[in-house]
């Protein structure tokens, strides 16, 4: 097991301790190498400010505050004021303060380092900077420890089975991410070193329409391995030097959700969405500095490269120290809607089909309902998608569209349906909530309308169950509250029942 140290960091060079030697403390709890304070110093003298000067002390490698601070005009007003008491005492005779200070100076000089230093308190800056989280790292000599032992890590029917609590449908796309999950972990728990073999790594892209469950099956994938995990979306990289985020902000937030723990990070996951933002731009004679260009530079951390990241921020220019990150173990799953993709597949399925006596017609895909499942590395390629950048995902799949079984299923089946939610709402009333299964269908087929998939279901929810959750908790003797089919469809109400009352009454 690798050895994790809590290394400090310089406040202004930002490198760790180990690089550049023990750091010295000032007050504010800010650490500085003394390279750093060197250079500091010898700025700040060459600057010429008046009456201004700088001193180290070598015993405690601190500053020597010799004189107050103090204004400019502070400072003429006492001159004025010792220059008048100069020619008052040469007047009547008596010593002058420049004699009555020789034997002050001649005792202190021993004290003072160099005179007339006013000094910013550095504990001042404390409250504007921000606190300088802990990073853990361990020794690159060490093999990584894996944070799932290959013992221990669950084989892919069971990966899928703990899916199929959560997600309902998508056999082939659960089928696919278990067996790409469970190569990836193996591949970090194996030593390469025994025969020379290194397995590659098996990012993923994933495809399907909005609602269709791409992130809440990363999500829940993440949570059943117990590793960290980072949503981002594409929509906000743009290219080095301009406004936006950078490419390694990602390893930020990874590292975010490791708790700045270096090694756990470099075993995590990673899932960018709407990755077909990136896609390159047709007809354009503007540089492209969220498309291509970010497609580019995301070439080498999909690969696997050494990234310097900020600890705590999310932008390098922040003032936060700085870690190196691994990417040559973090799993990468891409995923976006590609909206219009099934025009570039039905365009290479007619063009196949459609030479002989033989060839099918050419609007045989038109009503096609899960058209993208049929996709390969070319129409993603003809969507915008650079070749570089699909050589660096070598699992491709797509979901299959919501139909409204599945989205009955979704109501209820799952851990965590929505459903079940409600229920628990009012069973903090003391209410019991019940539905038709009438009434379900109807829900399903009002969401399949609204084509957003899974995301529709809620909204048609919220706005049934408004009326139903605002009236409840005013009437202590209502017992149970049943969502009949009639008033889903606007023609009639829900079922109320009064506790102790054995029939059930319509209420409007």
């Amino acid at each position: 097991m690798s050895e994790i140290d809590n290394e400090e960091f310089c406040y202004i060079c930002r490198r760790p301790e180990s690089q550049c030697g023990k750091l010295i403390k000032i007050p504010g709890n800010i650490c500085i190498c003394s390279d750093c304070m060197q250079s500091t110093l010898d700025t700040m003298q060459s600057a010429g400010f008046p009456g201004m000067g700088f001193g180290m002390d070598p015993q405690t490698m601190g500053f020597a505050n010799t004189e107050p601070t103090g204004s400019a005009s502070d400072y003429s007003k006492k001159e004025n004021n010792e220059s008048t008491e100069i020619e008052t005492a040469s007047d009547s005779g008596e010593d002058t303060p420049d004699k009555k200070d020789n034997d002050k100076d001649k005792k202190s000089d021993s004290h003072r380092r160099m005179p007339n230093i006013s000094m910013i308190n550095l504990s001042d800056l404390q409250g504007l900077m921000p606190n300088r989280p802990k990073v853990k790292t361990h020794k690159k000599d060490e093999p990584i420890h894996p944070i799932i032992e290959l013992k221990d890590m669950p084989a892919p029917h069971k990966i899928k089975a703990a899916l199929d609590e959560y997600v309902i449908g998508q056999e082939q796309a659960k089928k696919v991410m278990s067996v790409a999950v469970y190569n990836h972990y193996k591949r970090i728990a194996s030593s390469r070193d025994e025969d020379g073999i290194e397995i590659e790594k098996s990012n993923m892209l994933m495809i399907g329409p909005t609602g269709s469950g791409k992130t809440y099956l990363v999500k829940t994938l993440a949570r059943i391995l117990n590793v960290p995990l980072a949503i981002t979306d594409a929509t906000s990289l743009t290219e080095a030097g301009y406004i936006g985020d950078d490419i390694e902000s990602v390893v930020s937030k990874l590292l975010a959700a490791a708790d700045n723990d270096v090694e756990k990070a470099e075993q995590g996951i990673i899932f960018i969405d709407e990755i077909d933002k990136i896609a390159k731009k047709k007809n354009t004679n503007q540089r492209d500095v969220s498309g291509e260009s970010v497609q580019q530079g995301m070439l080498k951390l999909l690969e696997g490269s050494l990234v310097e990241v900020p600890v705590g921020a999310s932008s390098k220019n922040a003032m936060v120290p700085m870690v190196t990150v691994d990417t040559k173990n973090i799993l990468f799953i891409c995923g976006g809607a590609f909206p219009d993709l099934e025009e570039i597949i039905k365009e290479r399925l007619n063009k196949e089909a459609s030479i002989g006596f033989r060839a099918d017609l050419k609007d045989k895909y038109d009503d096609e309902p899960n058209l993208q499942t049929k996709v390969v590395v070319e129409d993603v390629r003809k969507y915008g998608m650079i070749p570089e950048f699909l050589g660096r995902l070598p699992v491709l799949f797509a979901l299959e569209e919501l139909t409204e079984d599945m989205l009955v299923e979704i109501l209820s089946k799952p851990k965590n349906a929505i459903l079940s939610q409600y229920k628990k709402l009012l069973a903090m009333d003391e209410v019991e909530l019940r539905f038709d299964e009438e009434a379900l269908h109807v829900i399903a087929a009002k969401a399949k309308e609204k084509k957003v998939g899974a995301r529709a279901l809620r909204a048609i929810l919220e706005e049934y169950m408004l009326d139903i959750m605002y009236e409840i908790p005013k009437d202590d003797n209502i017992g149970t509250v049943t969502i009949t089919k009639e008033y889903i469809e606007g023609t009639g109400s829900p079922l109320i029942q009064m506790r102790g009352v054995p029939q059930i009454e319509g209420v409007s």
